[in-house]
């Protein structure tokens, strides 16, 4: 095993060679999560709206189911989706066992509570009065609910970003459905933890570097759009 000085070169070495195995699991990991990350935020928002401006039976045990839901363990996720999409499984025939498609599958089972929750804790926070005051201007509901996502739209950006970052660095369900198969289902999370136990820490180094890298640049751009729009309280109010 190569000390951590050489072993962080011949990692960064990795990574500026542009290795096109490094670069063709960092393209697989993008578009999954990418993917995930997207379908989870298109059913969780409606989902979470729902849950925080209606009331209708069975409500509370659904917000209950959302709430266990966001610490529901990847490998729990992968191995439901493993069951269903098993050959010998009710989703068998569709043939999509150890593919990118169940990859995103099991993904969206980890990110949709997720998205859920936060956008319905986001949405709980804002003050009922905003929606009751369109409403009394003249806005029509639809209108009334714009300006309420509108009041919402920063807290709500945590939701894209805790739901990426939860995919994104997840191992366990992409590995049991995905199976970790070279230039198909290969991510930079199970490549870690493979590379690691083949003792090549150089190549895993530079994996790990990547996936934060990955990581960081994504939540950098969401985190620039949340404090943009951020008014928040002037800094000289508490000196």
């Amino acid at each position: 095993m190569s000390s951590l000085p050489q072993a962080m070169a011949k990692a960064f070495d990795i990574l500026v060679s542009s290795d096109r195995e490094v670069l063709q699991i960092a393209w697989t990991t993008l578009g999954v999560s990418g993917a995930s990350t997207l379908i989870a935020l298109a059913l969780g928002l409606p989902l979470g709206v729902l849950l925080a401006l209606r009331s209708f039976r069975g409500r509370g045990l659904l917000v209950v189911l959302v709430n266990t839901g966001m610490g529901l363990p990847p490998v729990v996720a992968g191995l439901l989706v493993a069951m269903l999409l098993w050959r010998s499984g009710p989703l068998g025939g569709l043939n999509l066992i150890y593919t990118p498609a169940a990859m995103v599958i099991a993904q969206v089972i980890i990110a949709l509570p997720i998205v859920t929750g936060v956008s319905l804790a986001a949405l709980q926070q804002v003050d009922p009065m905003v929606a009751l005051q369109a409403r009394a201007l003249g806005a029509s509901r639809g209108q009334a609910l714009w300006v309420v996502l509108k009041e919402a739209r920063l807290p709500m950006l945590a939701a894209v970003m805790a739901a990426f970052g939860s995919v994104i660095s997840e191992v366990g369900a992409v590995l049991m459905v995905g199976g970790n198969l070279k230039g198909d289902t290969r991510m930079l999370t199970t490549a870690i933890v493979q590379e690691t136990r083949m003792g090549r820490f150089e190549m895993a180094l530079a994996l790990a570097i990547l996936l934060l890298a990955l990581s960081f640049a994504v939540n950098y751009a969401l985190t620039r759009i949340q404090q943009k729009g951020a008014e928040g309280i002037p800094f000289r109010c508490w000196r």
